[in-house]
């Protein structure tokens, strides 16, 4: 990886991270110079290089378009303009929305009647809290920075001419342009005085929510012109001038609330209450530097770049909708209180029970209790744990109910910050009341979802369920519920009842019991544009989708051997020549196995279930040589959330949680040369790579605190006790048993 991944000299005059606004006298390595926010902001990374604190509401942040699949962040780097700086945007989805108050700052008369301008990527910088670029067209130099609740803009107006803004009220990031007309159902606006507008909205994109705000600005304005609305739409845009010379700046500060103006107000008076932008950038990068800091790094500044930048971008997200005295809106469109300050949105848990949520119990535990309560909040309300939760209402995007094993995980962990039984309760609930996209008495009638009554995504609907059912049946076993351990346990199982045993592949079944046929294993599933039996994927690719029981599956397929070659057909079959159907997220290729997205992410480890963790060591170099690279275009897929990053760091580590809730991870090959985790109570726990090189891909032997390790994996427990796993590599495949390497079969 030291000599394959592309550093930022690729980016040309592109700053990855503007240096900090005050010199610091600390012997503490400076982490945030390592975080380069244009890292997936081409191609269809979706991330975006804004200002945001951790796990903030805002994430102010220039945005180049809007209507299509291409800006679901707002930004595409490949642009040579820019629209606007909005303070609200996702990171990596495949959906868009927010994207709300867009602020567009130039001098004189706009140019051909469009609010954009170009600039030179030369002039652009971003890092942790910070965001810069000059608008070449109106020689304005922007600068955002934020706080939780917050954002501040500095505009800086360099040409002759009256100094304007757009306050753009209407904008929000939706999925076409007509969808732009209509998307603002209710707007208020209010202007209490010469630097101040506040107002409240209600959108309607991938959710309905309502959002409040305040504006203020340091010098005083005037209305110059009131754009003229189109058809459909309810929110304002203005222009507004300030009286400025040239070389002066204009700070615009913008809070936002789900509850109400006077929440936002109060946000903006004890998070930004002075015109400091130096201080207030300060003060987020110094919440940025304390949490990047929980890793300490040993490798080449590429390497530290896609790691701390993974860790950034892991910790965008959830995001605390709460006002800073708890109040949130939530499901049901009530004000509710959180005694803790804390109610956390923005769950994409198909993506991110996978890996983030596990890695949010090793580098943020302090977190863990509040996301956790968030979701029994929602499930009160709602009836059933969240599925897609963006700023408290549910969108119910892709399929499963993965806030099962969330939960299920942090209590087999033991967090204590919520009511076991209670938390039980809504699991089960969430595994039995049917809804949107769980027909559980279909799937209890059949052992399966038939594709003839499910008519989308049948197949993989079973196997996520049966995961998710595995989860709750740990539970209840935790909890001596003996027979709803039972039960669940069965359900688990229900895997087994698609596995085509000619065929060796997980294939759709009616409700009679008859196979679909005709069967193509290599079309592409999507339900909301070409069907089929497959959620943004193959056969190819969910067969191996058991994630709790891979000896099952292993037996399924004839055992070791015969798993082993089937893997080997999934990383060697020709990748384009055979797919058809929906392919716009089924990304980062290598055969059919697809690392772009989610459901292939633990397909790699594998392997070693099988008596070939070289095969497997040897998959994850290949991608991190290919699809994590230092550059806006260096991700193969969306960033989902931070769980493309979780991927990242965690096999950058040499372990990854296959079974997310099981405690256990399972051995890959570290790729960075040694990582330190400071943990709770002053315990540090170091990986080491012993060798490690672009040819010592592989381990010739692993040992935890000076012992051989025997097995497959190290637990939980070994990671957070504190101590030293050290991996000693080799540049010949082989296989390990009682922490030796064998020759390869």
């Amino acid at each position: 990886m030291k000599d394959l991944v592309i550093g930022l000299s690729l980016l040309g005059m592109v700053s990855a991270c503007s240096p900090a606004p005050q010199a610091k006298d600390n012997v503490e390595e400076d982490y945030c110079q390592y975080v380069n926010p244009f890292i997936g902001n081409a191609d269809n990374g979706h991330t975006f290089p804004g200002a945001c604190a951790p796990f903030g509401l805002i994430q102010a942040s220039p945005e180049s378009g809007v209507g299509s699949w291409r800006y679901c962040s707002g930004y595409n780097y490949d642009d040579n303009f820019i629209e606007g700086f909005a303070q609200t945007h996702l990171n990596g989805t495949g959906c868009p929305d927010l994207g709300d108050i867009l602020l567009f700052p130039f001098s004189g008369d706009i140019k051909d009647n469009t609010y954009k301008s170009e600039y030179d990527k030369s002039t652009q910088k971003a890092s942790p809290g910070y965001y810069a670029v000059t608008l070449s067209d109106y020689g304005v130099d922007a600068e955002i920075t934020a706080t939780a609740h917050t954002a501040l803009h500095r505009y800086k107006f360099n040409n002759e001419g009256p100094a304007r803004l757009l306050v753009d009220l209407q904008r929000g990031m939706v999925g076409s342009k007509e969808a732009l007309k209509t998307h603002v159902l209710e707007a208020e606006l209010e202007m209490p005085d010469n630097q101040t507008i506040t107002g409240h909205n209600q959108t309607r994109a991938w959710v309905t929510r309502h959002y409040f705000y305040v504006i203020k600005f340091d010098h005083p304005y005037t209305v110059k012109e009131e754009l003229p609305a189109e058809k459909g739409e309810k929110a304002k845009r203005l222009i507004l001038e300030f009286d400025t010379k040239p070389g002066e700046a204009v700070q615009v500060k913008v809070a936002m609330s789900s509850v109400s103006v006077d929440g936002a107000l109060a946000s903006l008076q004890k998070e930004n209450p002075a015109w400091d932008f130096d201080a207030v950038h300060q003060a987020t990068r110094d919440q940025w530097q304390a949490l990047l800091s929980r890793a300490q790094v040993t490798g080449t500044t590429d390497e530290k770049t896609s790691f701390y930048t993974s860790m950034y971008h892991l910790m965008m997200q959830p995001n605390n909708i709460a006002d800073i005295d708890g109040r949130y809106r939530g499901i049901d469109d009530n004000i509710h209180t959180s005694p803790t300050g804390e109610y956390y949105s923005t769950f994409s848990l198909w993506d991110t029970y996978r890996a983030a949520h596990p890695l949010y119990t090793i580098l943020n535990p302090d977190k863990v209790d509040a996301m956790i309560q968030t979701m029994l909040d929602h499930q009160k309300i709602q009836g059933f744990l969240p599925i897609w939760a963006l700023w408290g209402k549910e969108n119910f995007c892709m399929i499963g109910n993965h806030a099962i094993p969330v939960i299920v995980d942090a209590y087999l962990k033991g967090f204590k910050g919520f009511d076991a039984e209670e938390a039980y309760q809504a699991v089960k609930a969430s595994a039995t009341v049917s809804h949107f996209n769980s027909d559980w008495e279909t799937f209890e009638k059949y052992g399966y979802f038939p594709f003839d009554i499910i008519d989308t995504e049948s197949v993989s609907k079973t196997l996520e369920c049966a995961y998710d059912d595995y989860c709750v049946a740990q539970m209840a076993k935790a909890l001596g519920k003996t027979e709803d351990y039972e039960h669940f346990s069965k359900r688990a199982a229900f895997y087994k009842n698609l596995f085509d045993p000619q065929l060796k592949l997980m294939r759709g079944k009616d409700s009679k019991g008859n196979w679909r046929t005709p069967f193509n294993s290599f079309l592409l599933s999507h339900a909301s544009s070409s069907g089929g039996d497959f959620t943004e994927g193959n056969s190819w690719q969910y067969t191996w989708h058991v994630q709790h029981d891979v000896q099952g599956l292993i037996d399924l397929m004839g055992g070791n051997e015969a798993f082993v070659t089937k893997l080997d057909s999934l990383f060697f079959l020709e990748s384009t020549a055979e797919n058809t159907g929906f392919v716009s997220d089924v990304t980062g290729l290598i055969g059919q196995y697809a690392h772009g997205n989610e459901p292939s992410h633990h397909v790699a480890y594998l392997y070693s279930y099988a008596g070939h963790p070289e095969k497997t060591q040897q998959v994850i170099r290949e991608v991190f040589d290919r699809f994590y690279l230092a550059k806006p275009d260096g991700l193969c897929g969306n960033d989902d959330c931070g769980q493309m990053s979780a991927w990242y760091i965690f096999s950058a580590m040499g372990f990854y949680p296959v079974d997310p809730i099981s405690g256990e991870y399972v051995l890959g090959a570290p790729q960075i040369e040694k990582i330190s985790l400071s943990l709770p109570e002053g315990k540090t726990f170091t990986v080491e790579a012993k060798g490690l090189s672009k040819a010592n891909k592989y381990v010739k032997s692993i040992e935890l605190n000076g012992k051989p390790v025997t097995g497959l994996t190290i637990s939980h427990k070994d990671v957070m006790n504190g101590g030293n796993l050290v991996f000693t590599m080799t540049d010949q495949p082989g296989r390990l048993t009682g922490g030796q390497r064998l020759p390869p079969l």
